[in-house]
């Protein structure tokens, strides 16, 4: 197997929380990872238009701007050696402006917002939010257009109730996300509705033109910047996590993977949510770019039962405060490395053989690897990984980081794992030949 080199963990890392900032949003997500890309010499690929690809070549797709798929169409012969192919989801737990979402109250101008995912809703209180996504406005011209925002300040806050007027806030505190969550944005007035202050934004930011607020699909999120923290730098402090960091991982090993094999990074929008959607990994999204990337069904079926799937998702981590949530003997450690998670119930999708190629792999990099299985009197969650599987028939390994406080507006992982994973994805990738077994 090909090895292929990684940046140091602190210069990693480093680059890592700037994708992190950048990626406010999915739309966001799609727009860096975009620019990574074009940057290493990826050509976009629309998927109205006819393909001609090279041998050696390396491509990428956007759906709705918000899911992406990038490949190196390699110049080995794709049905004999499969693809190489890494999978993560886009988007996270968060607050989404209602489509009319103004509400005013005793003088305050206060935006209805929906809770999109399983957010944990106690930590949006007190945080400093901003506002991102993409918008839809009609122009003097009568022409449409559409354009990513982000305010990049704090514009709103959901203020906690004073504990004199709940007694038992730190007791049985519970959550009412249409009557509690709405954040305050600024005082009412003839101007300070959604659509005008919008208007106004896209005014000084490039767009004079536009007079019309038609549509937009807008997100608020915590400025608090991303950071290594803890006394020896142990720690990645961020939004977003949850799983722009295995995003991250996988466009790092993909960037580092030569033009041999035939690699492929999938990122879907819409995991949180159930995944089906026309960009969602319950979608057709993939199959049907690998599909017109192999060319026939005979050489696609082939080429898929010699390929394998990571599914990178971040793991929980055992939190100290809450041992008992763990299973005695599974319990994965921040900075042990990266996670193999395994469910009887097929949850996740991982198996003994798909386990095992991916320990070898870890194994080749000098990375430690641990196992996750959820308590058995207690639910399990899921990831894209047996949405893909199922519908490729592809041999899957679901994976990730292990992570505290997972859908919090703030996440922590280890400030070791990222790095250690970006060196298998790397690994992975670059592999012409996967371990016999």
């Amino acid at each position: 197997m090909e090895k292929s080199g990684m940046q140091d963990k602190d210069a990693f890392n480093r680059e890592m929380l700037e994708f992190l900032q950048a990626s406010t949003t999915p739309f966001h997500a799609v727009a860096e990872m975009s620019r990574r890309l074009d940057a290493a010499g990826f050509s976009a690929l629309r998927e109205a238009d006819a393909w001609e690809l090279q041998a050696g070549g390396k491509y990428y797709v956007q759906r709705n701007q918000s899911s992406l798929v990038a490949f190196v169409y390699g110049t080995d012969e794709l049905p004999e050696k499969g693809w190489r192919m890494w999978g993560a989801h886009t988007d996270s737990p968060c607050l989404k402006l209602k489509p009319k979402p103004d509400i005013e109250k005793k003088g305050y101008r206060q935006w209805g917002v929906q809770v999109y995912g399983g957010a944990l809703l106690n930590p949006w209180f007190d945080r400093d939010l901003s506002l991102a996504g993409r918008v839809h406005y009609q122009t003097k011209d009568g022409a449409l257009k559409q354009r990513l925002i982000d305010l990049q300040r704090a514009v709103a806050v959901i203020p906690s109730l004073a504990i004199h007027l709940d007694r038992e806030a730190n007791n049985a505190r519970t959550v009412n996300p249409q009557t509690d969550m709405p954040p305050i944005v600024c005082f009412s007035g003839d101007n300070s509705d959604l659509e005008t202050l919008l208007l106004e934004y896209l005014k000084a930011e490039g767009a004079p033109d536009a007079v019309e607020l038609i549509d937009f699909e807008l997100s608020l999120y915590d400025t608090q910047p991303p950071a290594v923290i803890g006394w020896r730098n142990e720690f990645i402090a961020s939004a977003r996590l949850d799983n722009l960091l295995s995003c991250f991982v996988g466009l790092r090993g993909l960037l580092a993977a030569g033009n041999k094999t035939h690699a492929v990074l999938v990122c879907n929008d819409h995991e949180e949510v159930g995944s089906l959607s026309a960009i969602g990994a319950q979608g057709p999204m993939l199959k049907a770019i690998l599909q017109r990337v192999v060319g026939d069904h005979e050489s696609f079926e082939r080429a898929i039962h010699q390929s394998l799937m990571v599914s990178a998702d971040n793991a929980h981590g055992v939190h100290p405060n809450y041992v008992d949530r763990h299973d005695n003997n599974h319990g994965p450690l921040l900075n042990a490395g990266p996670v193999i998670k395994i469910n009887a119930n097929q949850r996740y999708a991982s198996t003994s053989e798909t386990n095992t190629l991916f320990t070898a792999l870890c194994k080749a990099c000098d990375v430690p690897v641990q196992q996750f299985v959820i308590r058995s009197d207690m639910g399990c969650g899921s990831t894209i990984g047996p949405i893909t599987s199922g519908a490729l028939g592809v041999r899957t390994v679901d994976i990730g980081v292990p992570t505290f406080a997972m859908h919090s507006c703030r996440e922590l992982a280890g400030s070791e794992d990222a790095h250690g994973l970006a060196k298998v994805a790397a690994h992975f990738f670059a592999s012409r030949e996967l371990p016999q077994i």
